[in-house]
């Protein structure tokens, strides 16, 4: 590829294309071939399709009875986080390898920043990113897009002009290249917000570069003119390794409405189970709690509430999330629950003892122990009582 910056350019944005498909099409290759789509249950939501899934018109976050239409053929398989978890890492320590300024946005997506390592590698980035594409493609297995750019949204946005397994570059030109495209094209405009802008007579990029501040300002208010400066391909922001990750979450679609606290405590259960696995996996606590339904007319219900003090166990995680579902069960039918844990707290800091709850260590020891277990020999090698299907008490 040529351009004229291709050398001097250091900001990368990798982002994997179709990350859950490609991992299930490399485990399986008799599917490579054919549409894929991972998600579960005709009433949940697709999670990852693949590119011959995508000619279909088929999406992420689309309905999987949509999906199932506009792809009849596709092959539907049920997401295996820990198995994504797994390939996310070895990437990530390929990446980790050509810079330490590497800030995760996601679990298929990163962006890096290779100023100062052309000693180093032996060449400038872009031959660098170059080369670490075709390792990925090699030692883990699945496709990347890389986009090269002198900041951080023009790498994001240079990442998904080519899709799948492309190589883009934006430097100087960006703002002639961005001048004729949709509002819609920068990150964080969503749909409600485009209306918007169109209403004002602003559906081009070039109709934001051409505000001045104070125009910006008087017709887009104090968000004004930081939008003019993103339509003209300007971003300050550093790639910061040390970024914290928000939130943590679990949550699932039912096959049928639930309105029974029963049933959905339930699955409540199953997925704080969930929820304290993968805060163990980022070394991490909840230091609040986040209960978020959707009722079968797709109005969502969100609650939260704050620990005494950080855990990872599945029972504290439960127990606090149960107590604000006992107050949205109502007889309102519901199609989805989550839990989320917000804010986070240090892994060091979860179940430590208090002289409030003296069995809290006892608790985290059995924990620790059926975690070992379930490593050994599978995730179903023991579980507790309100796990088992068909079990309606409260033990």
């Amino acid at each position: 590829m040529r351009h004229p910056q291709l050398y001097a350019l250091h900001i990368a944005h990798v982002d994997c294309d179709a990350f859950y498909a490609s991992v299930e099409k490399r485990d399986r290759p008799e599917l490579a071939a054919r549409p894929v789509i991972v998600g579960g249950g005709v009433r949940g939501v697709v999670s990852a399709a693949c590119y011959i899934a995508r000619l279909s018109g088929v999406r992420s976050a689309m309905p999987m009875f949509k999906a199932l239409a506009a792809c009849p053929d596709a092959v539907v398989i049920k997401p295996d986080f820990a198995k994504y978890v797994a390939a996310s890492r070895q990437i990530r320590a390929l990446m980790n390898t050509l810079t330490p300024l590497v800030q995760p946005l996601s679990i298929d997506e990163a962006v890096l920043d290779l100023s100062g390592t052309e000693a180093l590698h032996r060449a400038p980035p872009a031959v660098a990113l170059a080369r670490f594409a075709l390792a990925v493609e090699r030692e883990a297995g699945v496709t990347i897009s890389v986009g090269l750019a002198p900041n951080r949204l023009l790498a994001k946005i240079a990442a998904g002009r080519d899709k799948p397994r492309g190589f883009c570059v934006i430097g100087g030109e960006a703002r002639a290249l961005l001048a004729p495209e949709s509002v819609r094209l920068l990150p964080g405009i969503g749909p409600a917000f485009a209306r918007k802008l169109e209403s004002l007579g602003i559906t081009k990029l070039a109709h934001l570069q051409a505000l001045d501040e104070r125009e910006a300002l008087r017709r887009l208010g104090e968000d004004g003119p930081a939008l003019v400066r993103r339509a003209r391909g300007e971003d300050s922001r550093i790639v910061d390794p040390g970024r914290e990750t928000k939130s943590v979450s679990a949550e699932t679609t039912f096959d049928t409405d639930l309105s029974r606290r029963e049933d959905l405590e339930r699955h409540l259960w199953r997925l704080s189970e969930k929820l304290a696995r993968r805060l163990r996996e980022a070394d991490l606590a909840a230091a609040g709690l986040t209960l978020k339904l959707k009722t079968s007319r797709f109005a969502s219900r969100t609650r939260a509430q704050r620990l005494s003090s950080p855990s990872r166990l599945p029972d504290t995680l439960f127990e606090t999330a149960r107590a604000l579902l006992a107050r949205e069960t109502d007889g309102t039918a519901y199609r989805l629950i989550g839990i989320g844990a917000q804010p986070l707290a240090p892994g060091s800091d979860a179940d430590l003892p208090d002289l409030a709850d003296p069995l809290r260590p006892k608790r985290a020891a059995a924990q620790a122990a059926i975690d070992a277990l379930r490593a050994k020999f599978g995730g179903d090698a023991i579980g507790k009582g309100r796990g088992f299907p068909g079990r309606r008490d409260k033990c």
